[in-house]
């Protein structure tokens, strides 16, 4: 399986651990189009803190890497990786790549 494949298992697991915790009318919808972060987006900041939170364990466990998503290089791109889903998901697996080389 590809790391690329592994990553939207994983983020998709921690949007369905997140969603435990959500009213039904507030779920993430697990796709990778869903919009994260922004105007347009369904979560405010301590919701994707806690999405963030998981998927760096999710990560951890299913891995045995250890990443911080939320880092100053995150910060400072001109396109924020937590934006979607999509975005979140290959700025995750870019971070597993350096970790693993």
């Amino acid at each position: 399986m590809s790391i690329e494949t592994q990553v939207d298992e994983i983020l998709f697991a921690a949007i369905e651990e997140i969603n435990e915790q959500r009213p039904p009318d507030q779920t993430i919808k697990a796709d990778k189009a869903t919009l994260l972060f922004g105007s347009e987006a369904t979560l405010d900041s301590l919701p994707l803190v806690n999405l963030l939170v998981a998927a760096e364990r999710k990560v951890e466990e299913a891995l045995h890497i250890s990443i911080n998503i939320v880092d100053e290089r995150a910060m400072s791109q001109k396109n924020s990786p937590f934006k979607s889903v999509e975005s979140l998901a290959n700025y995750i697996v870019m971070l597993v790549k350096e970790q693993a080389n």
